[in-house]
């Protein structure tokens, strides 16, 4: 299989996304997965591979149709999630899935992460929602992540975990970790008696805010 360079870049990049997912707890053992856009379809983790035995060439290359080269290894059960987000959203150039521990503890409750602090704007709303529970690697799953993600960049999986999505992996990364923490400090306060929201104006001001927030990222050559 013939590997071009801006592949094998796509395909390290995965490996590293991996690896950091698992140094910074948002992941234990095998669960989660990542891909990026590549062509007309995109490069995916393989299943039930644990993060330090990832490799460039075990990252699965798959089609469109979700075909992949003769010899590889099976994808991750959650391609078709991947694929969708990917196929609903041009926006999007990489997908990061991971049962980050709050994020999964809101996620099995049925609680979305509400507008409890600015930075849960970092997700592209003013909430990150929830999606319905579905089978894990079902096309259905795919369907209503899609949906729950619309017009964001962040989404809970009911009793299952949290997925992020951006232009690049990473990105997608940092958005994963922001919502993890924000989870974490919903988590803390409902110990507590609960969180004081944001009104929606305020978190109209915040997401306006965010459009111009950061420094311009220079365009590869």
């Amino acid at each position: 299989m013939k590997i071009d360079p801006v592949e094998q870049d796509l395909r390290e990049d995965i490996v590293a996304t991996m690896r950091l997912m698992d140094e910074r707890g948002l992941n234990r053992g095998t669960s989660g997965n990542v891909s990026a856009r590549y062509r007309d379809g995109l490069l995916v983790t393989p299943s039930g591979v644990l993060p330090g035995d990832l490799t460039p060439a075990t990252i699965v290359r798959l089609d469109a149709d979700g075909n992949s080269p003769e010899g590889s290894m099976r994808p991750s059960s959650e391609w078709k999630m991947h694929a969708g987000l990917l196929a609903r959203r041009p926006d999007f150039g990489a997908v990061v899935h991971c049962h980050a521990r709050h994020a999964t503890i809101l996620a099995c409750a049925g609680k979305t992460i509400p507008a409890l602090h600015y930075m849960v704007g970092v997700s592209g709303k003013p909430e990150v929602p929830l999606a319905p529970y579905r089978t894990f690697g079902s096309l259905e799953l795919a369907e209503v992540v899609a949906d729950a993600m619309d017009g964001g960049s962040a989404c809970l999986m009911a009793n299952h975990g949290l997925i992020t999505a951006a232009p690049r992996l990473d990105r997608a990364l940092a958005i994963a970790e922001e919502m993890e923490e924000q989870a974490a400090v919903y988590w803390g306060t409902l110990a507590i008696g609960g969180p004081n929201l944001l009104t929606g104006e305020q978190m109209d001001d915040v997401m306006l805010r965010f459009k111009s927030y950061g420094q311009a990222r220079p365009a590869k050559t």
